[in-house]
């Protein structure tokens, strides 16, 4: 029998949007919470729950095949692991999270060289020195265990460098932006030893090919409805489909039916569109996966 593939499922805030996303793929995981190991659907994959910030360690040196990480902590571990997939997803939506530079609105620090001689905040202390000794800037930099933007508001740093999507949290400690370091998306990462074996390399592709099609379905719906056989160009004409949309002839009627796959954001302004073009029994439903 083909030894199972060793899976890491990221623990905290990725934990249950990844659960949710492998769901839609068509895994279910059933994470208990005081096991790191939860039952998955699937006798060719065994998981196991880790932080993302450990993730490519695991990864790289073979306790685990494949994880789900972030390209940050990847970069921060100097981890060599196979890229496999970009995910782009997070806790709260669909888009990169950014890695940032904030000082106090009061500081006086408008740009990254005023920063020499600073004292510098992060839980991403590697790559943070690793910046700042490219752009030749002297800064001390100190690992944080968390509340990172206190640390500026408490006298205890100059500056932190910090994730965020949208900054809110960041502005509302009374702190500005003044340099993105790194955008970072969602990777599925494999061990170099498990992609080089066949059974593995296409297991894994398989959940690839899966989570992007969930991805991809999320801003999607499908529309179905009933056209007037003489109204059916022009229904078709104001549909910004994926492809082509289906048409079929409903039975023994001079009506058809028409199917086709749309933004999700299209469809408020779109129904009432189809229906002042004839279009009716409209019906609006949800994708899993869209490959």
């Amino acid at each position: 029998m083909q030894e199972p593939l060793k899976l890491g499922v990221p623990k905290g805030s990725l934990q249950d949007a990844t659960v949710r996303l492998f769901a839609r793929a068509g895994w279910k995981i059933n994470v208990n919470g005081r096991s790191y190991f939860p039952e998955i659907n699937d006798p060719a994959i065994e998981c196991s729950i880790c932080r993302a910030q450990e993730m490519s360690r695991y990864v790289e040196s073979g306790t685990l095949d494949a994880g789900i990480t972030g390209r940050d902590w990847i970069l921060e571990n100097e981890s060599q692991v196979e890229y496999v997939e970009e995910l782009i997803y997070s806790k709260v939506s669909s888009r990169p999270a950014r890695w940032v530079l904030a000082v106090a609105n009061n500081s006086g620090i408008e740009k990254v060289e005023d920063l020499a001689g600073k004292r510098v905040a992060t839980e991403m202390v590697n790559f943070t020195k690793r910046y700042f000794e490219e752009q030749g800037i002297p800064v001390t930099v100190h690992f944080s265990w968390g509340a990172t933007e206190a640390k500026v508001v408490n006298g205890l740093a100059d500056a932190i460098v910090e994730v965020t999507e949208t900054g809110s949290t960041i502005k509302a400690h009374g702190l500005k932006i003044i340099k993105e370091l790194m955008q970072s998306t969602t990777q599925l990462i494999a061990n170099h030893t498990a992609w080089q074996d066949p059974d593995k390399r296409k297991k894994i592709e398989q959940i690839a090919l899966l989570l992007k099609g969930a991805l991809r379905a999320e801003k999607l719906v499908a529309l179905k409805m009933n056209v007037p056989k003489i109204r059916v160009h022009e229904v078709v004409e104001c549909l910004p489909s994926l492809n082509a949309p289906t048409v079929a002839n409903l039975y023994n009627s001079d009506w058809f039916s028409v199917e086709t796959v749309v933004e999700e954001s299209t469809v408020r302004d779109l129904i009432p569109q189809l229906m002042e073009k004839g279009a009716e029994g409209i019906i609006e439903y949800s994708l899993n996966k869209v490959l």
